[in-house]
C-alpha cells in the first residue's frame, strides 16, 4: 500500500502526560458535580490533621485540581503542548517522577508555611516541564542559554508578580515547580543515559 492509501489511527504517544491531563479533567467534572466538595476534599492541599489518611493523598492529589474551566485550559494547553516532548526525550518514568516529585515539594511547602490556604492546579508541574525542556539541548556541562532566558522570563515574572500583583496565583509554586525541573533536568542532562533509573 502505498504512502496515501495508509490508515491513519490514533496514537497514545505520551503515556504519562496523557493519562495526568485526563485525571485532571476527571478531577474538574467531579468538582462541577459535588460543587466543589472533591476539591476540597481530594484535589485541593492544605493543612490538616496528620492523623487523616487523605492528609497524605493530598500532598500529591492537589496538582488534579483546578478551580474551573479557564484554570484547567490554561496548564492543560501548556502541559499538552511540552509534555510529550519532554516524555519522548526522558522517558515516561522520568516524567512521572518530575510530576511526583513537583507535586509532593509543592504540596508540603504550602502545608507547612500557608496552613490557612488551600492550593490546587497543575500549574508547578507545567513549570518544572517549561524549565526542564530548556535543559533538552544541554551538552557537556555547558548551560544554555535558553535556560537563562525561560529563568528570567518566567521566573522573574513570577518573583514579580508575587511582589506587585495581588491574585489568587501562588507564584511561590510556580517558583518552586521550576526549580524542581531544573534541578531534575540538570541531573538528567548529567547522566548520559537521561534517567534516574540505575
Amino acid at each position: 500500500m502505498d504512502k496515501m492509501g495508509k490508515k491513519f489511527s490514533i496514537s497514545y504517544n505520551s503515556p504519562v502526560v496523557l493519562t495526568f491531563s485526563l485525571i485532571c479533567l476527571g478531577a474538574l467534572v467531579l468538582g462541577f458535580v459535588t460543587g466543589g466538595y472533591t476539591n476540597g476534599l481530594l484535589f485541593s492541599v492544605y493543612r490538616s490533621s496528620l492523623a487523616d489518611p487523605l492528609t497524605y493523598f493530598r500532598f500529591v492529589g492537589h496538582v488534579f485540581g483546578h478551580a474551573g474551566w479557564d484554570h484547567f485550559i490554561g496548564n492543560m494547553t501548556l502541559l499538552l503542548v511540552v509534555g510529550p516532548l519532554l516524555e519522548e526525550k526522558y522517558g515516561s518514568q522520568n516524567i512521572a517522577f518530575v510530576i511526583l516529585a513537583t507535586a509532593v515539594i509543592t504540596g508540603l511547602v504550602n502545608f507547612i508555611f500557608f496552613p490557612h490556604t488551600a492550593l490546587l492546579g497543575a500549574s508547578g508541574v507545567v513549570f518544572a516541564f517549561i524549565l526542564l525542556s530548556s535543559f533538552t539541548c544541554m551538552k557537556d556541562g555547558k548551560i544554555p542559554l535558553t535556560f537563562i532566558l525561560i529563568v528570567i522570563i518566567y521566573i522573574g515574572g513570577q518573583v514579580y508578580q508575587g511582589i506587585f500583583v495581588k491574585d489568587n496565583v501562588s507564584n511561590l509554586t510556580h517558583i518552586i515547580g521550576g526549580g524542581v525541573g531544573s534541578g531534575l533536568g540538570f541531573a538528567m542532562s548529567r547522566n548520559k543515559m537521561g534517567s534516574f533509573s540505575s
